[in-house]
């Protein structure tokens, strides 16, 4: 070590190479050391992705559920909207005969058993 230099391959020298330009390591422990680190990060790397995949694969499958869920609501909304105008009809066309709308006494509130029997024909 001449003029403050710092030895070759010490950690100063090493922090201050370019990564292209990095020197041999010093020892096969530190070749294995890299060797096993990079094994270690590649092994964590695949586990990563895996576990990304998977978060994504999952997401798809609960999108196309809840769209064929929605579908069956959209065609369930179709039907009893249908229902509602059939209904809404036939209590207009009934209303038009209904002997307990057409009666002026039947407009005083009265407390009937079954209101709905006195509709029914006799």
């Amino acid at each position: 070590m001449s003029q403050g230099l710092p030895a070759a391959g010490s950690v100063l020298q090493r922090s201050f190479t370019a990564p292209g330009n990095q020197a041999q390591p010093q020892s096969p422990e530190d070749d294995d050391r890299k060797v096993r680190r990079r094994e270690k990060n590649r092994v964590a790397a695949q586990r990563s992705r895996k576990k990304q995949t998977q978060k994504a694969d999952k997401l798809h499958e609960e999108y196309e559920c809840l769209e064929q869920e929605n579908t069956v609501l959209r065609r369930e909304i179709g039907k009893l909207t249908e229902e509602l105008k059939h209904l809404s009809e036939l209590l207009k066309e009934h209303e038009k005969i209904c002997p307990l709308l057409l009666c002026p006494v039947n407009f005083v509130p009265v407390p009937r058993l079954d209101p709905v029997a006195g509709c029914l024909p006799r």
